[in-house]
């Protein structure tokens, strides 16, 4: 059988790999981030970069190299692992974070701008419960409008999507150029926390993206296109993902260093944003006017309902496999709590991720280090446990404290501290770093297992 890909397959490959990472909720967080880091943009940028597009490439290059997703590479963790793992990750991206926020994100970055705040726009339920009236109603449409086109696992809006995904790069595009010929501002004085800390900052910042996890989830897809066009022997395989991730990643490199240029300079147009939507907008107004703004909310507006769409249709496939509910009555489910908490505010669900993250992304990249290593393992079975045991305990300090700081618990925050403060980037939630590095070091001295099996 031939395992070559045509030239323009190859590259259509890579496209659809870019596609599949670039959604509208990608383009919230460097804009943000860069304006916060300042003077500092380069050292923030090059953290946020190796979360928010190398790591995700080299998970795609781990689920090529196991022949297999999630179930694959956990088989050295105990059984079930790989399902809990899977739930967790569809949670995350369904109806908790990701989806969510596509709402939050049309509305921010679509409708407000256009319609600016209404007046006597507030609802208040309790003394800590206020409603935004028009993002409730925005939101509670975009949802429906998700669930119809959700319902026959979005056949309709991947077509859509085909036109939509090229669109936004071209606006991103046009917005490149317009960044570099005529910045909105000068580079202004990083913010405190990116004064000394804008690398790390930057490295956690890309966790919002969740990528990562994506990557986990779609990797075998991209598999089983390959599969499709008659490429089934592991080497191939492997070099025409690597190409496709590499070609995804340059990409997202090219979109995520615009953004944080532009988000440097935008502290004229965009002082004291909330969120990176809020200077997106703001810089679009400024650059092009009126007609900029419409162009940009028709074209997120679609792009986070093809994204949205997606989301659900892949969440409601995979848990009507799992329970006794059907694909159709998940659909209503996932919809109806994708609408609710949509009401929080995109600057609140970013926050309250920011703890889950802090938890769940060094787990994601152990294990992604450990597929690498473990041709090498001379125990694979306990090597797999014990890093992993021991990367979860670190990332649920970083993850606790997170907890600690947004609820302002002090206490809990400070006890947490005195545990992890002569540690080596505990401050910057970033302590498992050490811990994990040095035991997977150790690891190579475990004996050896002869039942070993290879993937």
């Amino acid at each position: 059988m031939n395992q070559r890909l045509s030239r323009a397959d190859t590259i259509g490959l890579g496209l659809m790999t870019f596609a599949f990472f670039l959604g509208a909720g990608n383009i919230i967080f460097p804009p943000l981030e860069g304006q916060l880091a300042g003077s500092n943009v380069l050292y923030a940028m090059f953290g946020f970069l190796l979360t928010a597009v190398g790591l995700p490439l080299v998970s795609i290059i781990a689920v090529a190299r196991v022949g297999g997703g999630l179930p694959s590479m956990t088989t050295d963790l105990p059984k079930g692992t790989g399902t809990f793992a899977a739930v967790l990750l569809f949670i995350i991206i369904g109806p908790a974070f990701a989806t969510p926020r596509t709402g939050l994100v049309a509305y921010e970055m679509a409708i407000k701008p256009l319609v600016g705040t209404l007046e006597d726009n507030q609802l208040t339920l309790s003394a800590d419960i206020i409603l935004d009236k028009t993002q409730a109603i925005i939101t509670s449409l975009f949802f429906v409008a998700t669930l119809f086109f959700s319902w026959s696992r979005g056949k309709l809006i991947d077509n859509i999507g085909k036109i939509l995904t090229p669109a936004l790069f071209l606006l991103l595009i046009c917005l490149a150029i317009g960044v570099i010929v005529a910045p909105q501002g000068a580079l202004s004085a990083p913010a405190a926390s990116y004064q000394d800390n804008a690398f790390t900052k930057g490295f956690i910042g890309g966790y919002n993206t969740m990528d990562t996890f994506a990557a986990l989830m779609f990797g075998m897809l991209l598999v089983d296109i390959l599969r499709s066009k008659g490429v089934t022997e592991p080497k191939s395989t492997y070099k025409y993902l690597v190409i496709a991730g590499l070609i995804a990643a340059a990409g997202l490199a090219f979109v995520y260093i615009s953004l944080f240029w532009l988000g440097a300079t935008s502290s004229t147009v965009a002082p004291g944003a909330e969120n990176g939507g809020v200077v997106l907008a703001a810089y679009v107004q400024a650059l092009f006017g009126q007609p900029g703004q419409w162009i940009l909310s028709g074209v997120v507006l679609l792009a986070c309902l093809t994204t949205a769409v997606g989301l659900v249709s892949a969440c409601a496939d995979y848990f009507s496999t799992l329970t006794p509910l059907r694909y159709r009555q998940w659909v209503i489910v996932l919809c109806i709590i994708c609408a609710l908490v949509a009401n929080v505010g995109l600057s609140q669900l970013i926050a309250l991720s920011v703890p889950v993250l802090l938890a769940l992304y060094p787990l994601t990249i152990a294990l992604v280090a450990l597929t690498f290593i473990r041709p090498w393992l001379p125990n694979p079975k306990y090597a797999f446990r014990t890093v992993m045991f021991v990367a979860l305990i670190f990332s649920l300090l970083d993850g606790m404290r997170g907890i600690a700081g947004l609820q302002n618990v002090g206490w809990i925050k400070s006890l947490l501290d005195s545990q992890t403060e002569y540690m080596p980037l505990a401050a910057q939630g970033m302590a498992w770093v050490l811990p994990t590095a040095i035991v997977m070091l150790l690891v190579f001295l475990i004996p050896g297992n002869k039942k070993t099996v290879a993937y």
